[in-house]
């Protein structure tokens, strides 16, 4: 048995040969996780859509390797304009992460001007 495993999920998979996620263990690294509109590749316009697009590939994706949201410890997030798209991404953060006293860590990053994606993400979680 592979001391690594590769986790997928329905709805989401990336072009390039590699999975959603990976776990060793207890211990679940995402590969990037952006927007697009589940079981397509359609990004859609909005960042609000995006946005909501992205946290369900989260919770798909940390529930495929056997967690829950609560597993997450940190999430990196890159976002076309950080400093004024922050708000939107506050309320989702706020939906998928309900108790302020249990919260990932998070670091916001600007997004490469090359990406069509305006959000994009990977997290960390520790299993159990």
């Amino acid at each position: 048995m592979p001391k690594r495993r590769s986790i997928d999920f329905p709805g989401f998979r990336h072009l390039n040969p590699i999975p959603n996620a990976s776990r060793i263990g207890n211990i679940v690294m995402s590969s990037v996780i952006n927007g697009v509109t589940p079981g397509t590749r359609d990004l859609p316009l909005d960042l609000e859509q995006q946005l909501a697009n992205m946290f369900a590939h989260i919770k798909s994706a940390v529930e495929a390797a056997g967690g829950t949201v609560e597993d997450i410890i940190k999430v990196n997030v890159w976002m076309k304009e950080p400093m004024t798209q922050r708000e939107a991404l506050n309320r989702e953060w706020v939906k998928l992460f309900p108790d302020e006293a249990s919260r990932p860590a998070r670091h916001t990053m600007p997004l490469g001007p090359d990406s069509k994606a305006l959000v994009t993400c990977d997290f960390i979680a520790v299993l159990g």
